[in-house]
């Protein structure tokens, strides 16, 4: 569908994530999936910054089967927010220093508490809630620059966290910076991860349906049947080829 892919590990992200740490040589990070690839369609903004940054995996089963079916090998998922769990596993381990940024005031106290039980000896480097006006973004930046954090990640919706990277990479001094959505959410424990067999099935949609019906129904059934359609175009197009 005309987007760049890195089709790498969750070991080998995370020894690129670990190096950009270790160096201080900053890598921006974002993880494409059925919804993001839809949206990006019609959104120029979002495509720019999405394939503008340095590392694009692959977070949605739906966009791996689908790579395959187009001929790409791609030897697996790399879930954002295991990712999120791996890196901070490394930093209590390593002594590397997390930045968060977004979510609700209390949903970001949960999640710190959380983390630092789940992962002794963790340190923060800083937070700051996800409400802000556009003005205040240059302060957030110097902030977070000033506390030297090693890894930031970036508890926003798409597109807002995507272009925000993407606008700021230059300015922050942070050298490993990822996405991360509604990953604080499951940190925090407001959102429940669907069971391991249901995310390995691509089904986790049908969970997040399940947990917030009246929110989820209506944007999946749209972007999954926009992905069917674009994805069926792709296939009939390579097999012409």
């Amino acid at each position: 569908m005309d987007v760049e892919i890195d089709a790498i590990t969750m070991d080998q992200t995370l020894a690129l994530a670990e190096h950009a740490m270790k160096t201080r040589k900053p890598l921006q990070q974002v993880v494409v999936n059925v919804a993001k690839l839809v949206k990006m369609r019609h959104d120029r903004l979002l495509r720019d910054s999405v394939i503008e940054s340095d590392l694009i995996n692959i977070d949605g089963m739906g966009v791996v089967w689908g790579a395959r079916l187009t001929g790409h090998k791609v030897p697996e998922r790399v879930n954002g927010t295991n990712l999120m769990y791996e890196l901070l596993s490394l930093c209590a381990e390593k002594g590397y220093r997390p930045y968060f940024f977004g979510a609700k005031q209390d949903i970001l106290d949960r999640a710190i508490k959380n983390a630092k039980t789940m992962w002794p000896g963790l340190k923060v480097a800083g937070t700051r809630n996800g409400y802000f006006e556009e003005s205040d973004l240059d302060k957030i930046v110097k902030d977070m620059n000033a506390s030297k954090a090693d890894c930031l990640f970036i508890a926003i919706s798409t597109p807002i966290k995507e272009n925000f990277m993407n606008a700021y990479k230059t300015r922050l001094k942070i050298p490993f910076i990822m996405g991360v959505g509604g990953s604080v959410d499951v940190l925090a424990g407001k959102v429940h991860r669907a069971p391991v067999w249901v995310q390995n099935a691509g089904l986790e949609w049908l969970y997040r349906i399940y947990q917030e019906p009246g929110r989820m129904w209506k944007r999946y059934l749209i972007t999954n049947s926009a992905y069917a359609w674009l994805l069926i175009k792709e296939v009939l197009f390579h097999r012409a080829k």
